[in-house]
């Protein structure tokens, strides 16, 4: 006999899927996909297959569960992110991309922001010898030629949800993390991207606001050669990246300055002593971008089986 709990996962979920805001989503994502799979070849990378568990994964630079689990004697973990696996794939292929399917067990409280899963899907590329600039101009290429797409296929479905969406033409606008927060406060990425019309980098975040595995720049130390994408409109962020760093002192000093375990990151800094390339890459949310095309106030819409922060579900 089904329990009172799980009735009620059973009703929500089929009573999510007869949503016609999920339905758009699905045909929108089906587009969005499409549109950035082709332009990606046209541009000369592989796909690739993405990593669903690993000996070693992206620590992130916010507090999330950590879902490991035994298998044969071996600790793995579930991909937050390919980061690892893209600056060793760059070794052999110079431009590639997955569409990868992360697992980020965020706490209860991300549910108020309507913008966290605990599994989505994230475009993720990397580009070896690229700079920050190659990366923010391919993302610039690939968000714009997907939202046209939208447009040209999707046109009832944007009529239905009375959305209207423009992407400049030209280069998006950028701005330096730290001049924004002591422009903004606190809480400037909201800010800003309540103010903005357009989509908009955020550029030069401070290492201890981010991840150890960014290239510092060589003439700001403690600076590191990074980007944000920001949605419009109040949708906040959408694209994260940068150049890597890939010496292997630079690295090991990165993790001792971040107060981590290197033994954690042993995998990876073993074949770093190998030799890495300089690459730069990012990961663009597909549910987010999705969220902002369809302009819903909440990213569960753009899922049929939702993950959401301090919810039970399918």
């Amino acid at each position: 006999m089904e329990s009172y709990k799980e009735k009620n996962i059973i009703e929500s979920t089929l009573k999510h899927l007869e949503s016609e805001s999920v339905e758009i989503a699905m045909r929108i994502n089906t587009t969005v996909r499409a549109s950035m799979s082709k332009k990606l070849r046209w541009m000369g990378f592989m796909e690739i297959p993405p990593v669903i568990y690993s000996l070693v994964t992206d620590p992130l630079n916010h507090p999330v569960y950590d879902p490991r689990f035994m298998y044969d004697g071996t600790e793995y973990a579930l991909t937050k992110s390919m980061i690892f696996h893209k600056q060793i794939l760059v070794k052999k292929f110079p431009k590639i991309y997955t569409f990868s399917p992360n697992v980020r067990l965020e706490v209860p409280d991300k549910k108020k922001t309507g913008r966290h899963l605990l599994e989505f899907t994230q475009l993720d590329l990397e580009v070896r010898d690229a700079s920050r600039e190659d990366v923010m101009a391919i993302a610039e290429s690939i968000i714009r030629e997907a939202v046209n797409d939208v447009k040209d296929i999707n046109y009832e479905d944007l009529e239905k949800l009375e959305r209207k969406i423009s992407i400049p033409s030209g280069q998006f606008r950028r701005f330096r993390y730290l001049e924004l927060k002591d422009k903004y406060g606190p809480d400037f990425e909201a800010e800003a991207s309540s103010r903005e019309k357009y989509p908009f980098w955020i550029i030069d975040i401070p290492l201890k606001d981010r991840e150890f595995y960014d290239r510092e720049k060589e003439d700001e130390p403690g600076i590191l050669r990074d980007m944000d994408l920001i949605y419009p409109e109040g949708f906040g962020e959408g694209i994260s990246g940068g150049e890597r760093e890939y010496r292997l002192d630079r690295i090991l000093e990165r993790i001792k300055a971040k107060d981590q375990d290197p033994e954690q990151f042993r995998i990876f800094t073993e074949i770093a002593s190998h030799g890495l390339f300089p690459s730069a890459g990012f990961g663009i949310g597909i549910e987010r971008f999705i969220r902002y095309i369809c302009g819903y106030s909440r990213i569960e819409y753009t899922h049929p089986f939702p993950k959401i922060p301090g919810e039970i579900s399918l």
